[in-house]
């Protein structure tokens, strides 16, 4: 089972150092607006590939009065350390290491396996498609973790194109052509990934109960690659499109432009249109069902982040969370105001308080969420 046994911050947000041993259940942090609660998920959130769940920039995680830099430094159940942060003199380059070992962010994800639900995903189905195809390949990344690799090349390889294609003398078409060779590869991997993980998600939706959390049908929308040869495709279609890039100024083919289509089974609606209550519904029902697919698949349940869930989920809906997070398992992170809203906690669970006056100047001064 993916756990933490230990979590240590230093100069991370507002937590000059803080260590936690979290149980293996559930984690529930209290506190006052503006302790630090989120802060911690994030910190979390960070030992996974990516920019964590606020997709933030390296610099604005460092303490705002503190020496610069910062570190999070964590021990899983299975006695693996895992570490990363920046150094004051280089800010945002961020630093990862492996049992005491220098290694990439994409390393990571073969030992942790992170999933989270936060306030600002509330409005994920009516927004831009660039915040669903985020959260789409976090659930990729949880069964696979290669994709982060490959999703970094094609970014990197896209950037050179982009920046070839606005040159004004003309790009050099041997240059152009590498370049679209390694997207055509990595893109070709990135779209077989997210059509795997979409169409057995979907499935194990499809079959499931209708319960409290509505049941959601997937789709891939947008962008798709030819039905044809994926690598060979993707290629062409690149080559064919430099003037139309060029005129642009940017890719206008590729994995880069593929959205999720979410509906609501039961009222045959697409989640755009449900209420507010209804999307998170959804959220919460494609996050948990995601989860369950990643343990029978990696046979290791991913950590779940839930930042303020119960104060937006109704009593049934609550208790029912909490049930179903009993019920499957594995270390959950949640946060609160208010303890008293999370009725009766399911064993095993830590409970860490971080109210105290300190901690509110703290938050106040440095982070005002």
């Amino acid at each position: 089972m993916t756990a933490l046994a230990r979590l240590a911050l230093t100069d991370f947000r507002n937590h000059a150092e803080l260590m936690i041993a979290p149980g293996p259940g559930l984690v529930l942090l209290t506190g006052l607006n503006g302790s630090g609660k989120t802060n911690i998920l994030e910190a979390v959130s960070l030992l996974a590939p990516g920019r964590g769940l606020r997709g933030a920039t390296l610099s604005e995680m460092a303490r705002s009065d503190g020496p610069g830099g910062f570190a999070i430094g964590a021990r899983t159940g299975s006695d693996v350390d895992l570490g990363t942060g920046t150094l004051a003199a280089a800010p945002e380059r961020r630093q990862v290491r492996i049992n005491g070992a220098g290694a990439s962010a994409a390393g990571l994800g073969e030992y942790l396996s992170i999933l989270w639900v936060t306030p600002a995903m509330d409005r994920l189905f009516v927004e831009g498609t660039s915040a669903r195809r985020r959260f789409l390949d976090r659930l990729v990344l949880a069964r696979e973790p290669g994709h982060a690799s490959h999703a970094s090349r094609y970014e990197t390889a896209m950037r050179a194109r982009n920046k070839l294609l606005a040159e004004p003398e003309g790009a050099d078409p041997a240059w152009l052509a590498a370049l679209e060779a390694g997207m055509a590869e990595h893109g070709s991997a990135i779209a077989a990934a997210r059509a795997r993980t979409v169409d057995r998600l979907a499935e194990r939706l499809a079959t499931q109960a209708e319960g409290p959390f509505a049941r959601a049908g997937l789709a891939l929308g947008g962008w798709a690659p030819a039905a044809e040869d994926g690598i060979g495709a993707l290629a062409r279609e690149l080559r064919s499109g430099r003037g139309r890039d060029a005129a642009a100024g940017r890719t206008l083919a590729g994995p880069h432009r593929t959205d999720l289509a979410v509906t609501h089974l039961g009222k045959r609606q697409p989640a755009g249109l449900c209420s507010t209550g209804e999307q998170k519904a959804l959220l919460l029902g494609i996050v948990l069902a995601h989860a369950d697919l990643v343990a029978a698949d990696r046979r290791d349940r991913p950590i779940l982040l839930l930042d303020e869930v119960a104060a937006h989920l109704d009593p049934l809906r609550r208790a029912a969370l909490l049930d179903r997070l009993a019920a499957a398992g594995g270390q959950v992170w949640m946060t609160g105001t208010d303890l008293a809203a999370f009725g009766e906690l399911p064993a095993p669970a830590t409970l860490i308080p971080l109210d105290g006056e300190e901690a509110a100047e703290d938050a106040r001064r440095a982070d005002p969420q």
